[in-house]
């Protein structure tokens, strides 16, 4: 049975553009993971992923995680509330364009409903500038979060490209 799902693509040009939300209290960190652990990347897209059909590495071998979590253009960041684990972003560096494409940004189901998505998404973005791309994208589908259009929207990111397609 074929199912319709909207895919929306979003783009910042600048961190002018940004529009950030209250910070949560500072027991919430974001640090970027150096040296690179696949198992955390591989946990975090397991787990958040399951309710949003995220399905395309579950065939990854260890060997292709470790391969793409090593790649020197993907960067994953995490947030951490203490020792307790609760979301994930990682950013693809794509250099022939001087772009950063938010590729898979998530938060545990435990820590839903806390306003820490526009949280996470605010250090996405800041720490994609870092990179002085000239834009930082990212694309999000109807099978995703119910607000991350809306997280998208309301940080300050504008749709470039919509499409529907079916799986």
């Amino acid at each position: 049975m074929k199912k319709n799902i909207d895919r929306n693509y979003l783009e910042i040009y600048s961190l002018n553009e940004l529009v950030e939300p209250e910070c949560p209290t500072k027991e919430y960190v974001v640090n970027l993971i150096d040296p690179p652990d696949f198992q955390l990347n591989k946990f975090f897209y397991k787990t958040i992923g399951k309710k949003h059909r995220w399905v395309d590495r579950l065939i990854w071998t260890e060997k292709q995680w470790v391969g793409y979590t090593t790649n020197k253009n993907v960067k994953t960041y995490i947030l951490k509330k203490a020792d307790d684990l609760v979301g994930y972003f990682e950013l693809i560096i794509h250099q022939e364009n001087n772009e950063i494409e938010i590729a898979y940004f998530g938060i545990l189901e435990e820590y839903h409903n806390k306003k820490l998505g526009s949280f996470l998404l605010t250090n996405a973005i800041k720490k994609s500038f870092m990179f002085s791309p000239k834009r930082v994208w990212v694309h999000t589908c109807s099978l995703d979060h119910k607000n991350a259009l809306k997280n998208y929207l309301s940080r300050g990111m504008k749709i470039f490209k919509t499409e529907t397609i079916s799986i």
